[in-house]
Formats: structure tokens, sequence, C-alpha cells
């Protein structure tokens, strides 16, 4: 069998098959699970390295010195399970069983990894149940295994819950599951959340025979860790230990994993002490789990020590190393020791990638070092690091806020000379610039450009233009917009409605900015008004002088849980020292505010509109203070608000003289 091999991939054929390569139909691969659309005329002739066609083996016992085998069928399945013709399968497994030859699981296996390839779950379960019945092929853990994997492997964790039970089940199958299966019905149950029954199985485990591996107990870890049940985590660590299961670095990092990501940074140095007791050694996963999680405590230069130790053991730090640290002293405002890190990077041979390049330049625009930012991406360019859209996007930003429109728009220019299209948040930073300086026309050309080249614009962009074109009082272009925004099915948020509002009021129109407002309140929850949308409309309506309104929709805040803040406060001061004569000071209004709140049970905001009036030295109403002192006294958690914050003069004179 394996002379004929070597012959035809040679193409020395034998004279004795010559006869049979003459009318030679070749199988094509089919991908699909229907026969039928896999059709003659589809079956063309392939090229040297494709599977032995079935014709040659018809052809051989005739020629007499050849007799056909049960290892022909058997390659012929390898051959066609490796291409994925599934068609030619069905026929070999046909002929085969018309012959009477012997199946072997071994075949089987081939073809279920072959369905697990193609993505064809369904039809490596369906072979496996045909198995015994139909082929007449013992089944054994072996293959069950392959199946469960391969369902696994597909995502369907469900399914694969659902096959294991039902074999599990069945009476006329003696299939007893090993380690592996265990391993892989765990990994289901902790990828659907349900960890205690994932437990369960570890329990059962040992009644079956079976004695959990590193692998078990550490797929249950990641399960534990990832509900946020670390502790437990650990405590399968000291089980395991006990079982005579020794922890691997996997292990390890895995719990260093979920310490770091909740931030308890003590309990994960001492696992590390415990790690080099067991003698296993950090690898580059450890370290960067570690600085991941120094970063985002905020400890930097302990993160930076630790990159130290890292090359000092040999161990070699990678992109992600790198680029962790350097994210994270970027984001501290330390873009010159993140600078420093990238140039260390760079002389032990690792170049830096574009996401590193956009978080250092966007850091030292955050910081106003323009010069050093422009001079960042020449060194990034000499360096042969080419731009994607994102760094483009965080350069142009950054020039932008510089107020360098014109290279914002000639780097545009050489994005697009580049073959690298523009994205949605590209344009919206030069539209935004555009409208900073007072540029709408431009802003106005820009978005049909955007339009004809066929950027997805998205409610960003439309809040852009609108708020721009509501800022310079263009409010009929700003409406057409809008619609044009409703009409492409986007839902506008809270940001895109106040920024609406506050153009119509901005022009009197506030019977508009109301229709708009009630609007709102139909909407779903994503734009919903919040402080700002109110403040809008109770500035419009107390400017206009309609303080009996601006009252109601006061009330209509706070009853639907919005709380007033400062502002809030300064517009209806402002309004009773201008609107009313003789002028009030407004401490009746505050105060009556502030007894609202607290009935409402809106200790903080409250507590706020206190702390405003004491800054005004308008003193609150000894009912107030006792009502404001019963509140603050209260037991609530997460409140760290206390009387004896209220550091002012009013608090004292309260303290000392109480209530009159």
């Amino acid at each position: 069998m394996i002379m004929l091999f070597r012959i035809i991939r040679s193409k020395r054929l034998n004279p004795i098959l010559l006869g049979a390569k003459k009318n030679l139909s070749f199988s094509v691969p089919c991908k699909s699970s229907n026969p039928t659309l896999c059709d003659s005329s589809a079956r063309k002739q392939l090229d040297t390295e494709t599977a032995i066609p079935e014709e040659i083996f018809k052809s051989a016992p005739k020629s007499g010195s050849y007799k056909l085998g049960d290892s022909s069928f058997y390659s012929l399945i390898d051959s066609y399970a490796s291409s994925g013709d599934f068609w030619s399968i069905e026929k070999v497994f046909e002929r085969m069983k018309r012959e009477s030859r012997v199946f072997l699981e071994r075949s089987f296996i081939t073809v279920f990894k072959a369905y697990g390839k193609a993505r064809l779950p369904e039809k490596a379960i369906d072979l496996f149940y045909r198995m015994v019945d139909e082929f007449q092929c013992k089944r054994t853990v072996k293959s069950f295994n392959s199946v469960l994997n391969l369902i696994i492997q597909a995502g369907l964790y469900n399914r694969a819950v659902e096959f294991y039970s039902s074999i599990m089940s069945a009476k006329d199958v003696s299939i007893t599951p090993n380690v592996l299966s265990f391993n892989l019905i765990i990994k289901s149950f902790c990828k659907l959340g349900l960890v205690d029954r994932a437990v369960e199985i570890l329990r059962e485990m040992p009644a079956k025979n079976s004695a959990p591996d590193v692998f078990t107990y550490c797929t249950l870890m990641d399960g534990l860790c990832k509900q946020d049940r670390i502790g437990e985590a650990i405590c399968l660590l000291d089980e395991m230990q006990t079982e005579g299961c020794f922890p691997s670095s996997v292990t390890f990092n895995v719990l260093l994993n979920g310490l770091c990501k909740k931030g308890d940074l003590a309990r994960a140095s001492n696992l590390v002490d415990n790690m080099f007791l067991k003698g296993c050694l950090p690898n580059e996963v450890t370290y960067n789990t570690l600085i991941h999680g120094l970063c985002l405590k905020g400890k930097l230069d302990k993160a930076v020590q630790l990159l130290n130790r890292m090359v000092d053991s040999n161990c070699v730090p990678n992109d992600v190393t790198y680029g962790t640290i350097i994210n994270g002293l970027i984001k501290a405002g330390r873009a010159a020791d993140g600078i420093r890190v990238l140039n260390f990077m760079e002389e032990r041979g690792f170049p830096a990638n574009q996401h590193i390049y956009s978080s250092v330049l966007n850091g030292l625009f955050k910081e106003e070092k323009y010069e050093e930012a422009r001079r960042m991406w020449k060194e990034m360019l000499g360096r042969g690091c080419k731009p994607n859209e994102v760094v483009y996007g965080v350069f142009m930003d950054g020039l932008c806020q510089e107020g360098r429109s014109n290279e914002a728009e000639e780097i545009l220019q050489e994005m697009t000379s580049n073959g690298i299209k523009p994205n949605a948040f590209i344009y919206s930073s030069l539209l935004r610039n555009f409208f900073r300086t007072r540029s709408s026309e431009k802003a106005l050309l820009m978005w049909k450009d955007m339009e004809n080249k066929g950027c997805a614009v998205n409610e960003f962009c439309y809040s852009v233009m609108l708020q721009g074109l509501c800022q310079e009082g263009k409010l009929e272009e700003a409406t057409i917009l809008w619609n044009d925004m409703l009409g492409r099915g986007f839902m506008p948020d809270t940001v895109s409605y106040s920024t609406l509002i506050h153009g119509h009021c901005n022009l009197g129109d506030v019977k508009k900015g109301l229709e708009l407002f009630n609007e709102m309140l139909y909407r779903d929850s994503l734009c919903q008004p919040d402080v700002i949308t109110y403040n809008i409309l109770l500035d419009a309506l107390c400017k206009e002088g309609s303080m009996a309104r601006a009252i109601n929709l006061l009330n209509n805040m706070m009853d639907r849980g919005c709380d007033p803040d400062l502002g809030t406060c300064n517009i209806f001061l402002k309004a009773l020292r201008e609107k009313f004569d003789p002028p009030q000071d407004g401490r009746e209004f505050l105060d009556e505010l502030v007894l609202r709140l607290f009935k409402r049970e809106r200790t903080l905001g409250a507590s706020k509109i206190l702390e405003l009036m004491l800054q005004k030295h308008l003193q609150p109403k000894p009912l107030t203070w006792e009502k404001a002192v019963q509140h603050l006294c209260k037991p609530r958690k997460g409140l760290k608000l206390k009387v004896a914050d209220l550091n002012c003069q009013g608090a004292d004179s309260f303290a000392a003289g109480g209530i009159s």
C-alpha cells in the first residue's frame, strides 16, 4: 500500500494501473454535508496532492496483483477527512458496509476532527450515535471525548452539557468517563457560569475512579476567579496540593490574574512567594499579570522595578509587558517616563507597535507637550512604524487641540494617499476644531465629503455637528441634520437632545425646547434628561419670567430622581434677585429645596445645597438644620458626608446655640 502511494505521487504509474488512470474521475473535496450539493459537474480533476481516487482501488483487484484490504479504506477515509470531503467519506462507509469491512474507532475519530474543523458539530454527534447500530463499531471514551471536545471548541457549551448528560444517563451505553471527559464538562459549566455545578463534578470524580489533574483545578480556579470568588479558588490551590497534584505556572497565573484584577496586591505578592517555594518559576505571563495589577493600582514605580527584576531573571519582556507599563505611565501624566521605557524597549530589540505610539502621543498632547508629540511622530516614522487609523486619529486630534488645523488637514490627505480610510473619530476631531475656530462652512463641506467617501457616521459625529451648529446659531441647518439623523435610524442621546434644546432656548423658542424635552421623556432610558437638560430649560424659563413653570419643572426634576446641582441653585438665586421686586436673597427657596430633598431621602443632594447656603452666608432655618442632623446621622452605606464636614459658621452657630 505504501509503495502504491509512492508510485502515484512520483507520477511513475505501474502499467497495471494505467488502465485505471485513463478513465479516472477524481474526487473534489466537498465542504457541504448535503450530498445533493456535490453533483458530478463540480467534481473536476485535482492536482497530484489530492486524495487517492477510489477508482484506482476498484481497478487494483481486477489486475490480480493487488488485493484490497481494510487498510486501504482507512487510508481513503483519512485522505477525504483531511480535505473535508464528507460526501466521499459517506460513499466509502457505504461500500465498507456492503463488503462487511471492519470499522475502526480511529477512523471515526479522524472524521470527527474533520467535522470539528468544518464547524459541523451536529454532524459529528449524529455519526457518533450511528457508530454501533449502523457500523458495528464499539464506542469508547476516546470517541466520546473527541465529539465532546469539538462541541466545546464550537462554543456550544449548553449542547456539550446536553450531549454529556445523554451519554452518561443512557442505559445501553457503557462509556466510563476519564479525567479528560471531566475536564471538558467542567470547562463547559464554567463557561456557562455554573461554577457550583462544576465543583460538584470535581467532587464526583474520585467515586468514578478518576483523579483530578492540574487542568481540572486550573479550569475551576479560573471559573471561580471570574465570579470574584478568589478565596474559594485559593482554597482549591491548597486542596490540590494536599491531593498530591502539584500546581504549575499556569495555575498560579490564573490566581494572580484574579487577585490583580481585584486589586489585592498583598495576597498576589504572597502567592508569588508561595510560587517560588513550590519551585515554580514565574514566566512572562506571571510578570505581565503582576505588572498589569500594579499599573491598575497606580503603583507604577513598583511596576518598573518588577520589569527590571524580570530582565535580571532572564525572563524576556514582550510588547505586552512594555505596553502595559508605558500605558500606565501615560495615564498617570508621566509621559516623559513612558518615553524612557519606550526607548529602553527599542534598545532591547523590541520595536514599539502602533498601540504604544498612540498611547504616548495621546499622553504628550494631554500634557500639552506639542513639540515633543510632533518629534515623537517623526521618530515613529523614522523607526519604520507605519501609523494606522488610530495613530493618525490621535495625532490629528492633538494638532487640532493645538490649533494647527491646517497641519491636521495635511495629515488627513497623507493618510488617504497611503490607502488608510479615515474613520468617524478622525472626522469628528476635525469637525470639532472647525467649529472651535468658527468655521462652520468648512465643517459642513467636510460633512458632505464624509458621506461622499462612504465614511460610516455615528451618533457622536451627529452630536459634534449639532453642538457646533447650535453654538453658531445655525438652528435651521441643525434641524435638517437632526431629521437626517432620525431618518437614518440613529437614536439621539441625552447630549444630542440637550444640545438642540439649548439651541432653541438661546433663540427664545422655549416652547420648542419643552416639546423636545417631552419627547425625551417617552424615549428609552439612554436619552432621559439629566441635570444639564433641566438647567437649560430652567434658565430659559427664569429668563423669560415664567417662575411658576420653572418651579413646576424643578418639582418634575426631583420626582424623576434627578437632584438639582449648584448650577440649578444659582439659576434660581439669580432670578430671585433680578425678577422680583424687592429682590430676594433666595434663603427661603433654598431652605424649602433642602427640606424637599431630605423628604425624598436624597441626603447627598440636600447636603450640597446646605454647603452652598453656608458659602453664600444664607443661614438655614433651625428646622432645616434639625432635619440635616437627623438625616446625616443615619447610618448609610457608602455615605461619607458627616455633620462635621459642614465646617462653616452656620454649623458652629447651630452647635453653640441649638434650635431656638
